[in-house]
């Protein structure tokens, strides 16, 4: 199977990526003409790589964040060639985890790994992934968890105003004919043997900042450019660019920052209400150049509570493709609030990319609480003291 990569180097555009004729996928335009010396070099495809699908509203090339309920709010996943910025909760306990789900959905589909951090070692943050959940397993798990539940959502539901009765359903369970998107369990680590069979690149800034670069003022943080090149190097090196096809098997090249714009990096966003946005959000600028020419996806995490300029959160948001928030209940009053006892947050669709548009799209779903039960991470509907029969 075979199908077309078209990537746009503008700012504002992504990817445009058309499913070839096959029997298992969508279908798009393609252009007939005569075959150049029989060969199937003159048509521009794109070879099925694992862990992807195209888009049923675009054609655009998809991969899953690592959460099925996270891909369903994004229309069907995470675009490649784009930028996934996740708002960071208050003691970074939620963001952590989705952006270990994210690593970990690459191990499973075999993409390579680009893991970026200031603060722990990316072997350590390797260690630390969730274990995958077989069908079979899942659902057992959901059963068991459904049934702890299934008393207190009886009561609940009594409570529902009729208008939300009407609401549809989405089923929390996978698709066993789908590969698209995997269930993990985090109370078990990913078992090692599947991590050594991994490919992935480790970027730690305390290795990397010992070596020296001629600065020019008002430039980038020493941190951005060392990261900027390590990726810009990946990319070319290893063939994820799409004007240099990679002479084996095509694959997704998954990168993963943690923490980007805190001090850890060098910069001082976080520190005063006037501090250098121009590092950051060059940094961003030139990132989104390297993923729209590339078979890349990539997921950041930012502090952006800290940030004490709201113009500068603004700024990022814009420079980001999508836009994904979690509001912690931890140390708030929210944590003894009873309307909120059987959730731990609060997730916030901020911006959805509209491809290959100048504008960005909301999210319709509104009134999103997540909680993290005994193994599973879910999603699920929630309005004041009404409760609409919702579930990711």
């Amino acid at each position: 199977m075979a199908a077309v990569a078209t990537c746009g180097t503008g700012a504002g555009s992504t990817g445009s990526v058309v499913a070839a004729g096959s029997k298992n996928h969508v279908t798009s335009f393609q252009r007939r003409g005569p075959r150049a010396s029989g060969s199937d070099s003159s048509y521009s495809r794109l070879v099925s790589i694992a862990g992807t699908r195209p888009s049923v509203r675009n054609g655009q090339l998809l991969v899953s964040t690592g959460l099925p309920a996270l891909d369903q709010l994004l229309g069907g996943g995470l675009a490649v060639g784009t930028v996934l910025l996740i708002e960071e909760d208050k003691y970074n306990i939620y963001s952590s985890l989705l952006f270990k789900y994210f690593l970990a959905e690459g191990i499973i589909n075999g993409h390579t790994l680009l893991v970026a951090s200031a603060k722990e070692d990316p072997a350590d943050i390797l260690q630390e992934l969730p274990a995958p959940l077989l069908d079979d397993n899942f659902k057992k798990d959901f059963d068991e968890e459904a049934c702890n539940h299934k008393t207190a959502e009886s009561n609940i539901k009594m409570k529902i105003a009729w208008r939300y009765q009407l609401l549809p359903k989405m089923e929390a369970g996978p698709v066993s004919s789908s590969r698209f998107g995997h269930y993990y369990d985090a109370s078990k680590k990913m078992p090692q043997e599947l991590i050594e069979a991994s490919k992935w690149h480790g970027f730690f800034f305390p290795e990397k900042s010992s070596s020296t670069l001629n600065i020019e003022p008002c430039s980038l943080t020493h941190g951005y450019i060392k990261l900027l090149q390590f990726i810009q190097n990946i990319i070319y090196e290893e063939g994820f660019d799409g004007s240099n096809p990679q002479k084996k098997q095509k694959n997704i090249l998954r990168i993963g920052i943690q923490n980007l714009g805190s001090p850890l990096w060098g910069d001082d966003i976080c520190c005063t209400e006037n501090g250098n946005s121009h590092s950051l959000t060059k940094f961003l600028y030139v990132l989104r150049g390297l993923l729209r020419t590339s078979l890349s996806a990539c997921m950041i995490t930012m502090p952006t509570h800290l940030i004490q300029n709201k113009a500068i959160i603004s700024r990022v948001t814009n420079l980001s493709d999508t836009v994904v928030g979690l509001e912690s209940f931890i140390g708030s009053e929210r944590e003894t609030n009873p309307l909120y006892k059987d959730y731990h947050g609060l997730i916030h669709i901020r911006q959805i990319p509209r491809l290959n548009n100048l504008i960005y799209d909301v999210s319709d779903v509104k009134d999103l609480a997540f909680k993290l039960k005994r193994k599973l991470f879910t999603i699920e509907g929630w309005r004041g003291r009404s409760f609409p029969n919702l579930k990711i």
